[in-house]
């Protein structure tokens, strides 16, 4: 039976089926609509995107380009911007990936009016403008106060670790970078030495025709090797002596307070702090501004930074971001409620609650200058466990401020109002890491990890804004 017999018998048991098929027809010319509008649904979130760049002042941006240079023009930023919001809502904050979805993803090619910036553009567009990209945060939090979302009557505290784009492997501690720095400025003295004795050797054969800069390619990463340890090195110590005089600060704090109160200081007297680091103080040579830190969930250790917000009841929007390279919280409170103040023209929360890491009479007595009820855990409480009552009768007048603040958690207001606060921050950090898949960092260094965060927490509090509906009615 020859080929075209066959082709006639397929095409006929073909013809035979009943049932109607839609048309597929893959190697048909297609006219899209020209209108990109139709791409998407009207109430989609790149639209909004779009509409709400619209809305925001880009002067900054715009001002730093000189066509005057000459050269080809370059991407809207208007676009640039949308892009990058887009991308960081949608959990694709690599600009590798965003290249690649602005040819493969409808919404990607409908904000960019179907423009594929490259990688490169990408990257640099978001380095070259960090700081006015991460000043929109506050934009971004006025207009969610404008149409209700923030109403700052409680606001809660909470910090998570987020890891650097760093190794911890690549991390060297202050004891073993003090044995390698001996090791290799033995190492470097020898390589040295034969070098000497080679260009004497050569000297002698040749006559003094070298140029002198020839070193070795051992001796060359040796020697800088040793540099960016002795760097290292200058660096925790720098750190360790400025903490041993905040120590020093503390202590002389206390004693004074003690001496106006006529009181003598119990037990033994606190240990001289040392201006020497510790030796298991660490430095990472990929990013040497992260830390070791302690991850709650996982409980193990990484190359991290500490990521702070406050988080308002009302809609879980972020109204204060910051970043530390503490692990612990203590210094946290004050600098978190200035920035709610600043990013709300002055407003300030009406009650602030936090876990135990926030506490100190410090904290305590700053909320209370500034008005604000505070609700402050005194220590850790296991999970399951139930909030003991307060007891009876009144607190004794000689009670310090952490026993204050413990029955004042013990008491019914107290109990209801710390126990929003799980509720109100805890699920943000939620939607940030597990919905958005935000657990590490792409850039480095803390001045650019805090402008990323900032990113990080406008896109969050843009998608709060889109799925409240309250743009539209606004409109």
């Amino acid at each position: 039976m020859n080929a075209r017999i066959c082709l006639s018998l397929r095409h006929n048991a073909i013809m035979k089926i009943q049932t109607q098929f839609k048309p597929y027809q893959p190697n048909q010319l297609l006219l899209l609509p020209p209108d990109m509008k139709q791409w998407l649904p009207e109430d989609d979130l790149a639209y909004f995107i779009m509409d709400v760049v619209n809305g925001l002042d880009l002067s900054p941006i715009y001002q730093s380009y000189d066509s005057s240079k000459g050269g080809q023009p370059p991407f809207d930023p208007k676009m640039m911007t949308a892009l990058l919001l887009y991308a960081y809502c949608v959990g694709i904050p690599s600009s590798r990936k965003i290249e690649k979805a602005t040819y493969y993803q409808i919404p990607f090619r409908v904000l960019t009016a179907d423009q594929q910036p490259d990688h490169d553009t990408i990257a640099e567009f978001r380095k070259r403008h960090l700081k006015a990209l991460s000043g929109l945060f506050v934009e971004a939090l006025r207009l969610c106060q404008k149409v209700g979302l923030v109403k700052l009557g409680h606001v809660s505290l909470d910090g998570t670790k987020v890891k650097a784009n760093a190794s911890k492997h690549k991390a060297m501690s202050y004891g073993r970078m003090e044995k390698k720095a001996e090791e290799l400025e033995a190492e470097v003295k020898r390589l040295l030495i034969e070098a000497k004795a080679v260009d004497d050797d050569e000297d002698s054969k040749y006559g003094k025709g070298k140029r002198g800069d020839e070193l070795p390619g051992e001796l060359r990463f040796k020697q800088d090797r040793l540099k960016k340890i002795k760097e290292a090195m200058k660096s925790l110590e720098v750190e360790a002596k400025a903490k041993a005089n905040t120590k020093r600060k503390e202590i002389q704090q206390k004693e004074l307070a003690l001496q106006k109160a006529g009181k003598k200081r119990r037990g033994k007297n606190p240990k001289e702090p040392s201006d020497k680091p510790e030796p298991k103080a660490q430095r990472n040579f990929t990013d040497p501004e992260s830390r070791i830190m302690k991850d709650g969930a996982s409980q193990s250790f990484e190359q991290s930074y500490n990521c702070q917000a406050g988080v308002d009841e009302q809609s879980q929007v972020i109204v204060a971001t910051s970043v530390t390279q503490e692990p612990n919280a203590k210094q946290q409170v004050k600098p978190l409620v200035k920035k709610i103040k600043k990013n709300t023209e002055g407003d300030k929360p009406a009650k602030v609650s936090a876990d135990s890491g926030y506490f100190s009479e410090t904290n305590v007595d700053y909320l209370e200058a500034e008005g604000i009820e505070g609700f402050i855990a005194t220590g850790r409480q296991k999970h399951g466990d139930v909030p003991a009552t307060a007891g009876r009768g009144r607190i004794p007048k000689d009670a310090t401020k952490q026993e204050r603040m413990s029955r004042k958690l013990r008491t019914k207001k107290g109990r209801e109002t710390y126990s929003k606060r799980k509720h109100i921050v805890e699920p943000v950090f939620g939607q940030i890491k597990e919905g958005r898949g935000f657990r590490r960092f792409l850039l480095r260094g803390l001045e650019n990890v805090s402008a990323e965060w900032d990113m990080i927490c406008l896109t969050h509090n843009l998608l709060k804004l889109f799925r409240s509906g309250l743009m539209s009615k606004r409109a």
